[in-house]
Protein backbone atom coordinates (compact mmCIF):
# COMPACT_ATOMS: atom_id res chain seq x y z
CA UNK A 1 0.00 0.00 0.00
CA UNK A 2 1.60 3.57 -1.44
CA UNK A 3 2.05 6.15 1.16
CA UNK A 4 -0.87 8.08 0.23
CA UNK A 5 -3.30 5.51 0.03
CA UNK A 6 -6.10 6.81 1.53
CA UNK A 7 -7.31 3.28 3.05
CA UNK A 8 -7.00 1.90 6.35
CA UNK A 9 -4.68 -0.61 6.09
CA UNK A 10 -4.42 -3.62 7.78
CA UNK A 11 -1.42 -6.65 6.78
CA UNK A 12 1.45 -8.61 8.78
CA UNK A 13 5.12 -7.50 9.04
CA UNK A 14 6.10 -11.06 7.51
CA UNK A 15 9.83 -10.49 8.15
CA UNK A 16 8.68 -10.08 11.92
CA UNK A 17 8.63 -13.97 11.77
CA UNK A 18 9.69 -15.00 15.72
CA UNK A 19 7.69 -13.44 18.11
CA UNK A 20 8.90 -10.46 19.59
CA UNK A 21 8.68 -10.62 23.69
CA UNK A 22 7.01 -7.94 25.60
CA UNK A 23 10.08 -7.89 28.39
CA UNK A 24 12.75 -5.64 29.07
CA UNK A 25 16.18 -6.23 27.22
CA UNK A 26 19.81 -5.17 28.13
CA UNK A 27 20.47 -4.78 24.47
CA UNK A 28 21.11 -0.87 22.78
CA UNK A 29 17.66 1.07 22.03
CA UNK A 30 17.58 0.96 18.40
CA UNK A 31 18.11 3.79 16.89
CA UNK A 32 18.01 5.50 13.13
CA UNK A 33 20.23 7.91 11.88
CA UNK A 34 19.19 11.90 11.44
CA UNK A 35 17.06 12.49 8.15
CA UNK A 36 18.04 15.05 5.59
CA UNK A 37 16.10 15.29 2.66
CA UNK A 38 16.88 13.61 -0.74
CA UNK A 39 14.77 13.71 -3.88
CA UNK A 40 15.93 10.33 -3.65
CA UNK A 41 15.45 8.97 -0.25
CA UNK A 42 12.58 8.57 1.98
CA UNK A 43 10.02 11.41 3.22
CA UNK A 44 10.28 12.04 7.41
CA UNK A 45 7.33 10.44 7.65
CA UNK A 46 8.86 7.00 5.71
CA UNK A 47 11.65 7.80 8.16
CA UNK A 48 9.87 7.57 10.90
CA UNK A 49 7.45 4.78 10.13
CA UNK A 50 10.86 2.85 9.25
CA UNK A 51 11.68 3.82 12.37
CA UNK A 52 8.89 2.29 14.68
CA UNK A 53 9.05 -0.97 12.35
CA UNK A 54 12.61 -1.70 13.21
CA UNK A 55 11.73 -1.14 16.87
CA UNK A 56 8.96 -3.38 16.71
CA UNK A 57 11.30 -6.21 15.67
CA UNK A 58 13.34 -5.62 18.70
CA UNK A 59 12.35 -6.25 22.27
CA UNK A 60 10.86 -3.33 23.98
CA UNK A 61 13.03 -1.37 25.98
CA UNK A 62 11.54 1.16 28.71
CA UNK A 63 12.61 4.81 28.41
CA UNK A 64 15.12 5.12 31.22
CA UNK A 65 14.81 8.06 33.25
CA UNK A 66 18.34 9.92 34.22
CA UNK A 67 16.59 12.57 36.48
CA UNK A 68 17.87 12.79 39.96
CA UNK A 69 15.29 11.80 42.72
CA UNK A 70 14.80 16.02 43.58
CA UNK A 71 13.09 16.60 40.61
CA UNK A 72 11.30 13.35 40.04
CA UNK A 73 9.51 13.79 43.66
CA UNK A 74 8.72 17.64 43.05
CA UNK A 75 5.27 18.16 43.75
CA UNK A 76 2.39 19.21 41.49
CA UNK A 77 2.92 22.68 43.03
CA UNK A 78 6.74 22.52 42.78
CA UNK A 79 6.54 21.60 39.24
CA UNK A 80 4.52 24.15 38.37
CA UNK A 81 6.97 26.13 39.70
CA UNK A 82 9.30 25.24 36.39
CA UNK A 83 8.02 27.48 33.45
CA UNK A 84 9.69 27.91 30.23
CA UNK A 85 10.70 31.33 28.98
CA UNK A 86 8.35 32.60 26.77
CA UNK A 87 11.06 34.71 25.47
CA UNK A 88 13.26 31.34 24.44
CA UNK A 89 10.27 29.85 22.60
CA UNK A 90 11.87 28.27 19.43
CA UNK A 91 10.97 29.56 15.79
CA UNK A 92 9.92 33.03 18.37
CA UNK A 93 9.68 35.77 15.56
CA UNK A 94 10.76 33.46 12.98
CA UNK A 95 7.11 31.44 11.84
CA UNK A 96 4.15 31.62 12.43
CA UNK A 97 4.10 29.05 15.17
CA UNK A 98 6.21 28.60 18.42
CA UNK A 99 7.31 25.46 20.38
CA UNK A 100 8.10 25.80 24.50
CA UNK A 101 9.45 22.44 26.20
CA UNK A 102 8.53 20.57 29.13
CA UNK A 103 10.77 20.43 32.08
CA UNK A 104 11.58 16.80 33.38
CA UNK A 105 10.37 15.78 36.89
CA UNK A 106 7.09 15.85 38.96
CA UNK A 107 6.85 12.13 37.65
CA UNK A 108 7.45 13.21 33.82
CA UNK A 109 10.23 11.47 33.96
CA UNK A 110 10.77 9.74 30.99
CA UNK A 111 13.33 11.44 28.22
CA UNK A 112 11.48 12.72 24.98
CA UNK A 113 13.95 13.19 21.80
CA UNK A 114 12.59 16.78 20.29
CA UNK A 115 14.04 17.09 16.78
CA UNK A 116 13.92 20.16 14.92
CA UNK A 117 13.34 20.27 10.97
CA UNK A 118 14.31 22.94 8.83
CA UNK A 119 15.65 23.62 5.12
CA UNK A 120 15.03 19.25 4.80
CA UNK A 121 17.60 18.66 7.78
CA UNK A 122 16.53 17.08 11.37
CA UNK A 123 18.49 18.15 14.12
CA UNK A 124 17.99 16.97 17.83
CA UNK A 125 17.29 19.69 20.33
CA UNK A 126 18.97 18.92 23.18
CA UNK A 127 18.16 19.70 26.94
CA UNK A 128 19.38 23.25 28.35
CA UNK A 129 18.39 24.76 31.72
CA UNK A 130 18.12 28.20 30.56
CA UNK A 131 15.39 27.62 28.48
CA UNK A 132 13.63 27.16 32.24
CA UNK A 133 12.59 29.45 35.03
CA UNK A 134 12.89 28.19 38.55
CA UNK A 135 10.56 29.44 41.23
CA UNK A 136 11.44 30.51 44.80
CA UNK A 137 9.80 27.54 45.98
CA UNK A 138 12.42 25.46 44.26
CA UNK A 139 15.10 27.41 46.01
CA UNK A 140 16.37 24.99 48.18
CA UNK A 141 15.86 21.65 46.00
CA UNK A 142 18.50 20.33 43.76
CA UNK A 143 16.92 20.71 40.07
CA UNK A 144 19.97 20.18 37.66
CA UNK A 145 19.34 17.49 35.32
CA UNK A 146 22.04 16.24 32.94
CA UNK A 147 21.69 16.93 29.61
CA UNK A 148 20.88 13.32 28.26
CA UNK A 149 17.51 13.84 30.35
CA UNK A 150 16.14 15.27 27.12
CA UNK A 151 12.73 17.19 27.89
CA UNK A 152 9.61 15.80 29.28
CA UNK A 153 7.22 17.02 26.50
CA UNK A 154 6.21 20.11 24.15
CA UNK A 155 3.30 22.22 23.51
CA UNK A 156 2.56 24.00 20.18
CA UNK A 157 1.35 27.89 20.44
CA UNK A 158 -0.30 30.15 18.19
CA UNK A 159 -2.60 33.23 18.07
CA UNK A 160 -5.87 31.27 18.71
CA UNK A 161 -7.43 33.84 21.08
CA UNK A 162 -5.93 37.72 20.32
CA UNK A 163 -3.54 37.88 17.14
CA UNK A 164 -1.33 40.08 19.15
CA UNK A 165 -0.83 36.96 22.23
CA UNK A 166 0.23 33.04 21.31
CA UNK A 167 -1.93 30.69 23.26
CA UNK A 168 -1.18 26.79 23.79
CA UNK A 169 -2.74 25.01 20.98
CA UNK A 170 -1.89 21.52 21.54
CA UNK A 171 0.28 19.93 24.36
CA UNK A 172 2.01 16.50 24.68
CA UNK A 173 3.69 15.27 27.84
CA UNK A 174 2.79 12.24 29.65
CA UNK A 175 3.16 8.71 28.10
CA UNK A 176 1.16 8.85 24.85
CA UNK A 177 -1.54 11.93 25.79
CA UNK A 178 -1.59 15.33 24.45
CA UNK A 179 -4.46 18.02 24.75
CA UNK A 180 -5.76 20.63 22.14
CA UNK A 181 -7.71 23.71 22.64
CA UNK A 182 -10.16 25.22 20.54
CA UNK A 183 -10.87 29.12 20.71
CA UNK A 184 -11.82 30.23 24.26
CA UNK A 185 -11.35 27.17 25.44
CA UNK A 186 -9.02 25.64 28.58
CA UNK A 187 -7.97 22.62 28.87
CA UNK A 188 -10.37 19.73 30.29
CA UNK A 189 -9.97 15.92 28.30
CA UNK A 190 -6.84 14.38 26.86
CA UNK A 191 -6.59 12.18 23.63
CA UNK A 192 -4.11 10.00 23.25
CA UNK A 193 -1.88 7.76 20.64
CA UNK A 194 -3.18 4.91 21.43
CA UNK A 195 -4.73 2.61 24.39
CA UNK A 196 -3.78 -0.81 25.27
CA UNK A 197 -5.46 -3.40 27.30
CA UNK A 198 -7.74 -0.63 29.18
CA UNK A 199 -9.41 -2.39 31.92
CA UNK A 200 -7.83 -5.62 31.49
CA UNK A 201 -7.22 -7.83 34.73
CA UNK A 202 -3.60 -8.03 34.22
CA UNK A 203 -3.31 -3.78 34.06
CA UNK A 204 -3.38 -1.45 31.31
CA UNK A 205 -0.08 -0.99 29.39
CA UNK A 206 0.85 2.52 28.38
CA UNK A 207 2.72 3.14 25.18
CA UNK A 208 5.27 6.41 25.49
CA UNK A 209 5.62 8.85 22.45
CA UNK A 210 9.72 8.82 22.76
CA UNK A 211 10.69 11.14 20.03
CA UNK A 212 9.27 13.93 17.79
CA UNK A 213 10.26 16.08 15.06
CA UNK A 214 8.42 19.41 14.73
CA UNK A 215 8.43 20.87 11.00
CA UNK A 216 9.15 24.68 10.60
CA UNK A 217 6.03 26.24 8.92
CA UNK A 218 6.42 28.87 6.67
CA UNK A 219 5.75 32.52 7.12
CA UNK A 220 1.88 32.56 7.04
CA UNK A 221 1.33 29.28 7.44
CA UNK A 222 -2.13 28.05 9.43
CA UNK A 223 -0.79 24.58 9.88
CA UNK A 224 1.19 22.86 11.74
CA UNK A 225 3.51 19.38 11.31
CA UNK A 226 4.78 17.06 13.69
CA UNK A 227 5.69 13.34 13.72
CA UNK A 228 6.07 11.24 16.94
CA UNK A 229 7.71 7.74 17.23
CA UNK A 230 5.60 5.83 19.93
CA UNK A 231 7.12 2.76 21.66
CA UNK A 232 5.35 -0.04 23.77
CA UNK A 233 5.60 -3.22 25.10
CA UNK A 234 3.15 -4.95 21.91
CA UNK A 235 3.19 -1.58 19.87
CA UNK A 236 5.23 0.39 17.97
CA UNK A 237 4.10 3.14 15.83
CA UNK A 238 4.71 6.03 13.19
CA UNK A 239 2.43 9.56 14.21
CA UNK A 240 1.84 11.87 11.69
CA UNK A 241 -0.12 14.73 13.23
CA UNK A 242 -1.49 18.15 10.97
CA UNK A 243 -2.41 20.68 13.28
CA UNK A 244 -5.28 23.34 12.28
CA UNK A 245 -5.74 25.86 15.08
CA UNK A 246 -9.58 27.45 15.17
CA UNK A 247 -10.76 31.16 14.68
CA UNK A 248 -13.99 32.55 15.33
CA UNK A 249 -15.53 30.73 12.42
CA UNK A 250 -14.20 27.10 12.70
CA UNK A 251 -12.64 24.89 15.29
CA UNK A 252 -9.50 23.83 16.33
CA UNK A 253 -8.94 20.52 14.46
CA UNK A 254 -5.52 17.69 13.89
CA UNK A 255 -5.55 15.06 11.26
CA UNK A 256 -4.26 12.21 12.69
CA UNK A 257 -2.33 9.08 10.85
CA UNK A 258 -1.40 5.99 12.97
CA UNK A 259 0.74 3.46 11.25
CA UNK A 260 1.27 0.42 13.74
CA UNK A 261 3.66 -2.20 14.66
CA UNK A 262 2.48 -5.10 16.87
CA UNK A 263 5.86 -6.38 18.65
CA UNK A 264 3.81 -8.95 20.94
CA UNK A 265 0.17 -9.65 20.80
CA UNK A 266 -2.08 -6.71 22.31
CA UNK A 267 -5.03 -7.83 24.10
CA UNK A 268 -7.08 -5.42 23.57
CA UNK A 269 -6.22 -2.36 20.93
CA UNK A 270 -7.46 0.84 21.73
CA UNK A 271 -7.71 3.43 18.44
CA UNK A 272 -7.79 7.13 19.25
CA UNK A 273 -8.25 6.98 22.82
CA UNK A 274 -10.08 9.75 24.62
CA UNK A 275 -9.56 10.53 28.27
CA UNK A 276 -11.60 12.46 30.56
CA UNK A 277 -13.22 13.72 34.33
CA UNK A 278 -16.74 12.76 35.58
CA UNK A 279 -17.26 13.26 39.22
CA UNK A 280 -21.13 14.26 39.58
CA UNK A 281 -23.50 16.29 37.48
CA UNK A 282 -25.77 14.24 35.65
CA UNK A 283 -27.67 12.15 37.89
CA UNK A 284 -26.29 13.40 41.01
CA UNK A 285 -26.62 17.36 40.90
CA UNK A 286 -23.90 18.92 43.68
CA UNK A 287 -22.68 15.57 45.23
CA UNK A 288 -21.97 15.03 48.41
CA UNK A 289 -21.45 18.26 50.44
CA UNK A 290 -20.40 20.44 47.38
CA UNK A 291 -21.45 23.68 46.34
CA UNK A 292 -21.08 23.13 42.51
CA UNK A 293 -23.62 21.84 40.66
CA UNK A 294 -21.70 20.01 38.46
CA UNK A 295 -18.02 18.92 38.32
CA UNK A 296 -16.78 17.31 34.96
CA UNK A 297 -14.63 17.90 31.72
CA UNK A 298 -17.14 15.99 29.65
CA UNK A 299 -20.67 14.96 30.35
CA UNK A 300 -21.41 12.18 27.66
CA UNK A 301 -20.19 9.98 24.69
CA UNK A 302 -21.15 10.93 21.24
CA UNK A 303 -21.62 8.41 18.47
CA UNK A 304 -22.49 8.50 15.13
CA UNK A 305 -22.53 5.08 13.81
CA UNK A 306 -22.20 3.40 10.51
CA UNK A 307 -25.84 3.23 10.05
CA UNK A 308 -26.25 7.34 10.02
CA UNK A 309 -27.51 7.12 13.93
CA UNK A 310 -26.80 9.59 16.14
CA UNK A 311 -26.41 8.02 19.82
CA UNK A 312 -25.94 9.87 23.18
CA UNK A 313 -24.92 8.06 26.45
CA UNK A 314 -24.41 9.95 29.77
CA UNK A 315 -21.44 9.32 31.80
CA UNK A 316 -22.07 8.13 35.62
CA UNK A 317 -19.68 7.92 38.48
CA UNK A 318 -21.14 4.50 39.87
CA UNK A 319 -20.33 2.62 42.69
CA UNK A 320 -18.12 0.34 40.71
CA UNK A 321 -16.17 0.47 37.19
CA UNK A 322 -18.51 0.25 34.31
CA UNK A 323 -17.33 -0.90 30.98
CA UNK A 324 -19.89 -0.93 28.14
CA UNK A 325 -19.21 -0.71 23.99
CA UNK A 326 -21.55 0.66 21.47
CA UNK A 327 -21.37 -2.03 18.85
CA UNK A 328 -20.71 -0.90 15.25
CA UNK A 329 -19.30 -1.52 12.12
CA UNK A 330 -17.70 1.08 9.85
CA UNK A 331 -18.27 4.48 12.20
CA UNK A 332 -18.22 7.90 11.18
CA UNK A 333 -17.61 8.99 14.52
CA UNK A 334 -17.31 9.84 18.27
CA UNK A 335 -16.32 11.84 20.92
CA UNK A 336 -16.77 13.04 24.62
CA UNK A 337 -19.02 16.20 25.17
CA UNK A 338 -19.29 19.11 27.11
CA UNK A 339 -22.64 19.47 26.30
CA UNK A 340 -23.56 22.39 29.01
CA UNK A 341 -21.76 25.25 28.82
CA UNK A 342 -23.57 27.71 31.39
CA UNK A 343 -21.42 29.02 34.12
CA UNK A 344 -24.54 28.91 36.97
CA UNK A 345 -24.47 25.48 36.45
CA UNK A 346 -20.75 24.55 37.54
CA UNK A 347 -20.64 27.46 39.94
CA UNK A 348 -16.47 27.25 39.67
CA UNK A 349 -14.25 30.58 38.85
CA UNK A 350 -10.94 28.18 39.01
CA UNK A 351 -11.33 25.21 37.09
CA UNK A 352 -13.91 27.02 34.34
CA UNK A 353 -15.83 23.54 33.73
CA UNK A 354 -18.27 25.66 31.51
CA UNK A 355 -15.29 26.53 29.07
CA UNK A 356 -14.28 22.65 28.90
CA UNK A 357 -13.30 21.19 25.11
CA UNK A 358 -15.66 18.61 23.55
CA UNK A 359 -14.05 16.58 21.16
CA UNK A 360 -14.45 14.63 17.97
CA UNK A 361 -12.61 11.68 16.75
CA UNK A 362 -13.80 11.79 12.78
CA UNK A 363 -13.23 8.43 11.24
CA UNK A 364 -11.77 8.12 8.32
CA UNK A 365 -11.80 5.40 5.90
CA UNK A 366 -13.43 1.86 6.80
CA UNK A 367 -12.63 0.75 10.57
CA UNK A 368 -13.76 -2.74 10.27
CA UNK A 369 -16.43 -4.26 12.87
CA UNK A 370 -15.67 -3.10 16.62
CA UNK A 371 -17.36 -1.01 19.10
CA UNK A 372 -16.60 2.57 20.76
CA UNK A 373 -15.86 1.29 24.34
CA UNK A 374 -16.79 3.79 27.55
CA UNK A 375 -14.93 2.80 30.57
CA UNK A 376 -16.07 4.70 33.57
CA UNK A 377 -14.15 4.05 37.03
CA UNK A 378 -15.76 5.43 40.52
CA UNK A 379 -14.24 8.39 41.52
CA UNK A 380 -14.35 10.40 44.71
CA UNK A 381 -12.45 13.66 43.61
CA UNK A 382 -12.16 15.70 40.18
CA UNK A 383 -8.45 14.95 39.92
CA UNK A 384 -8.45 11.59 38.57
CA UNK A 385 -9.46 10.99 34.74
CA UNK A 386 -11.64 7.94 35.40
CA UNK A 387 -12.98 8.12 31.80
CA UNK A 388 -12.03 6.75 28.95
CA UNK A 389 -13.70 6.31 25.23
CA UNK A 390 -11.85 4.80 22.11
CA UNK A 391 -12.65 2.34 19.31
CA UNK A 392 -11.94 -1.15 19.99
CA UNK A 393 -11.84 -3.24 17.04
CA UNK A 394 -12.55 -7.29 16.64
CA UNK A 395 -9.87 -7.94 14.82
CA UNK A 396 -7.59 -8.92 17.41
CA UNK A 397 -3.76 -6.88 16.81
CA UNK A 398 -1.32 -9.82 16.79
CA UNK A 399 2.95 -10.44 16.92
CA UNK A 400 3.83 -8.93 13.30
CA UNK A 401 0.33 -7.32 12.48
CA UNK A 402 0.80 -3.39 10.71
CA UNK A 403 -2.11 -1.62 10.52
CA UNK A 404 -3.08 1.92 9.57
CA UNK A 405 -5.39 3.93 11.43
CA UNK A 406 -6.77 7.75 9.70
CA UNK A 407 -8.61 10.21 11.36
CA UNK A 408 -9.84 14.04 12.41
CA UNK A 409 -9.67 15.13 15.74
CA UNK A 410 -12.04 17.94 16.28
CA UNK A 411 -12.87 20.53 19.45
CA UNK A 412 -16.01 21.81 19.67
CA UNK A 413 -18.61 22.83 22.03
CA UNK A 414 -22.07 21.75 22.97
CA UNK A 415 -23.23 20.62 19.80
CA UNK A 416 -21.15 19.26 16.81
CA UNK A 417 -23.10 20.98 14.12
CA UNK A 418 -22.96 24.31 12.15
CA UNK A 419 -20.01 24.86 13.65
CA UNK A 420 -17.49 22.08 12.43
CA UNK A 421 -19.26 22.21 8.76
CA UNK A 422 -15.69 23.77 7.44
CA UNK A 423 -13.71 20.61 8.76
CA UNK A 424 -16.48 18.07 7.88
CA UNK A 425 -19.08 19.44 5.58
CA UNK A 426 -21.26 19.18 8.32
CA UNK A 427 -22.50 17.61 11.87
CA UNK A 428 -25.41 16.66 13.64
CA UNK A 429 -28.54 18.34 12.96
CA UNK A 430 -31.00 16.22 14.86
CA UNK A 431 -32.70 17.33 18.56
CA UNK A 432 -30.16 16.61 21.60
CA UNK A 433 -30.35 15.74 24.89
CA UNK A 434 -29.81 18.73 27.40
CA UNK A 435 -31.33 16.81 30.87
CA UNK A 436 -31.50 13.23 31.82
CA UNK A 437 -33.06 12.47 35.36
CA UNK A 438 -33.77 9.24 36.88
CA UNK A 439 -35.40 9.00 40.41
CA UNK A 440 -37.79 7.02 42.47
CA UNK A 441 -41.12 6.50 40.73
CA UNK A 442 -43.43 7.91 43.42
CA UNK A 443 -44.88 11.47 44.69
CA UNK A 444 -43.68 12.56 48.00
CA UNK A 445 -45.97 11.61 50.65
CA UNK A 446 -47.85 8.59 48.09
CA UNK A 447 -49.65 6.23 50.42
CA UNK A 448 -49.41 3.65 48.62
CA UNK A 449 -45.90 4.01 46.97
CA UNK A 450 -44.13 1.91 44.61
CA UNK A 451 -41.16 -0.71 45.06
CA UNK A 452 -38.13 1.63 45.55
CA UNK A 453 -36.28 -0.15 42.51
CA UNK A 454 -38.84 1.65 40.33
CA UNK A 455 -37.96 4.22 38.23
CA UNK A 456 -39.46 7.23 36.63
CA UNK A 457 -37.14 8.55 33.47
CA UNK A 458 -37.27 12.05 32.02
CA UNK A 459 -35.60 13.10 28.90
CA UNK A 460 -35.76 16.58 27.61
CA UNK A 461 -34.87 17.05 24.16
CA UNK A 462 -33.87 20.38 22.39
CA UNK A 463 -32.78 21.76 18.80
CA UNK A 464 -33.31 20.41 15.53
CA UNK A 465 -36.67 20.33 13.76
CA UNK A 466 -37.99 20.41 17.37
CA UNK A 467 -37.19 23.94 17.44
CA UNK A 468 -39.76 24.90 14.44
CA UNK A 469 -42.64 22.69 15.35
CA UNK A 470 -45.84 24.19 16.92
CA UNK A 471 -47.04 23.26 20.69
CA UNK A 472 -49.86 21.34 19.31
CA UNK A 473 -47.38 19.70 16.56
CA UNK A 474 -47.40 15.38 17.00
CA UNK A 475 -44.21 14.13 18.51
CA UNK A 476 -44.05 10.50 19.23
CA UNK A 477 -41.33 8.54 21.55
CA UNK A 478 -39.98 5.03 20.55
CA UNK A 479 -38.74 3.82 24.09
CA UNK A 480 -36.92 -0.02 24.52
CA UNK A 481 -35.12 -1.80 27.05
CA UNK A 482 -32.78 -4.87 27.32
CA UNK A 483 -34.62 -5.97 30.76
CA UNK A 484 -37.72 -5.00 32.43
CA UNK A 485 -40.97 -3.22 31.42
CA UNK A 486 -41.72 0.36 29.97
CA UNK A 487 -44.62 2.21 31.05
CA UNK A 488 -46.22 5.23 30.88
CA UNK A 489 -44.65 6.34 27.99
CA UNK A 490 -44.96 10.02 27.40
CA UNK A 491 -44.28 13.22 24.98
CA UNK A 492 -44.68 16.52 26.66
CA UNK A 493 -43.86 20.25 25.76
CA UNK A 494 -41.18 21.97 27.18
CA UNK A 495 -41.41 26.30 28.09
CA UNK A 496 -38.63 26.59 25.74
CA UNK A 497 -40.73 24.69 22.81
CA UNK A 498 -38.40 21.67 22.94
CA UNK A 499 -39.97 17.96 24.35
CA UNK A 500 -39.82 15.80 27.36
CA UNK A 501 -40.06 12.25 27.01
CA UNK A 502 -40.73 10.58 30.13
CA UNK A 503 -41.74 6.86 31.26
CA UNK A 504 -41.96 4.50 34.20
CA UNK A 505 -39.04 1.65 34.28
CA UNK A 506 -40.26 -1.60 36.08
CA UNK A 507 -36.99 -3.65 36.57
CA UNK A 508 -36.76 -7.28 36.13
CA UNK A 509 -35.84 -8.79 39.63
CA UNK A 510 -32.07 -7.57 40.11
CA UNK A 511 -31.14 -7.06 36.40
CA UNK A 512 -29.64 -3.79 34.56
CA UNK A 513 -31.34 -2.11 31.87
CA UNK A 514 -29.91 -1.08 29.25
CA UNK A 515 -32.43 1.87 27.81
CA UNK A 516 -33.01 3.71 24.16
CA UNK A 517 -35.34 6.70 23.68
CA UNK A 518 -36.08 8.96 21.03
CA UNK A 519 -38.41 10.92 19.05
CA UNK A 520 -40.17 10.84 15.61
CA UNK A 521 -42.41 12.90 13.94
CA UNK A 522 -44.25 10.75 11.43
CA UNK A 523 -42.24 8.03 10.77
CA UNK A 524 -38.93 10.13 11.05
CA UNK A 525 -36.24 9.97 13.81
CA UNK A 526 -36.20 13.80 15.17
CA UNK A 527 -33.47 13.35 17.76
CA UNK A 528 -30.69 11.39 18.72
CA UNK A 529 -30.66 7.87 20.30
CA UNK A 530 -30.44 8.56 24.59
CA UNK A 531 -28.66 5.25 25.40
CA UNK A 532 -28.15 4.60 29.28
CA UNK A 533 -27.30 1.28 31.10
CA UNK A 534 -29.44 1.46 34.53
CA UNK A 535 -28.04 -0.75 37.39
CA UNK A 536 -30.11 -1.76 40.62
CA UNK A 537 -27.22 -1.59 42.61
CA UNK A 538 -26.09 1.88 42.24
CA UNK A 539 -29.64 4.04 41.45
CA UNK A 540 -28.15 7.48 42.18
Amino acid sequence: MSEDDPRPATGRDESTAVRAGSAEDTGPVVTMPAWISDASGPSLFQHVTEYARLRARAAYRKPTPVVPRTVSDLTYVQYRGISFRADRAIWRGRAPFEIQLFHPGGGNDSPVRVHLVESGRAVPLEFDASLFRYGDELTDIDVAVPDQAGFAGLKVLFPLNDPERMDEVVSFLGASYFRLLGPGHVYGLSSRGLAVDVARPEGEEFPDFVEFWLVRPEPGARTFTLFGLLDGPSVAGAFHFELAPGDESSPTSMDVEARLFARADAGKLGVAPLTSMYLHGTFARGGDDDFRPRVHDSEGLLMHTGRDEWIWRPLTNSAGVRLTSLRDESPAGYGLVQRDRTFGNYMDLEAQYHRRPSEWVQVQGDWGLGGVELLEIPTTTEFNDNIVASWVPVEPFRAGDVRTYRYRLITFDERFDSEADTIIGGGQTLAQVTRSRIGWDALPGQADPPPRSQRRVVLDFEGGLLGTLTPGASVLAAASTSSGEISDLLVQVLPDGGRRATFTLIPEADRGADMRVYLLVGDQPVSETWSYLWEPARVP
